[in-house]
């Protein structure tokens, strides 16, 4: 069974950035699409970034794009965020997941394991 730990969330000023982690442990990445949600306070799971097995094809939110990247070494089994530019309304709890099926998916439901999250707060 992978087990998901995410790490490098943190306080961030707006404007600067974070760069998260998420290492498997317990199992291997190999052949898993991978992707990154989070959740606000009182809010659903929000898709954020997705990347494919090994890495070919990456897609992100609408709410992201052009300032988060999403990357794997799937040596080390390691999935990253980086995350520039941050606002405010990046506040949230971040999760990583993975999905046995190696096509693109934004919906919570259809990732088979999950991290039990990072916060990250923007601070105006």
């Amino acid at each position: 069974q992978v087990q998901l730990v995410e790490s490098g969330g943190g306080l961030v000023q707006a404007g600067g950035s974070l760069s998260l982690s998420c290492v498997a442990s317990g199992g291997t990445l190999s052949n898993f699409a991978m992707g990154w949600f989070r959740q606000a306070p009182g809010q659903e799971h929000e898709f954020v970034a997705f990347i494919s097995w090994p890495g070919r094809s990456k897609k992100y939110g609408d709410s992201v794009k052009g300032r988060f990247t999403i990357s794997r070494d799937n040596a080390q089994n390691t999935l990253y965020l980086q995350m520039n530019s941050l606002i405010a309304e990046d506040t949230a709890i971040y999760y990583c997941a993975a999905r046995s099926i190696n096509l693109y998916s934004n919906r919570p439901s259809e990732y088979d394991y999950w991290g039990q999250g990072t916060q990250v707060t923007v601070s105006l």
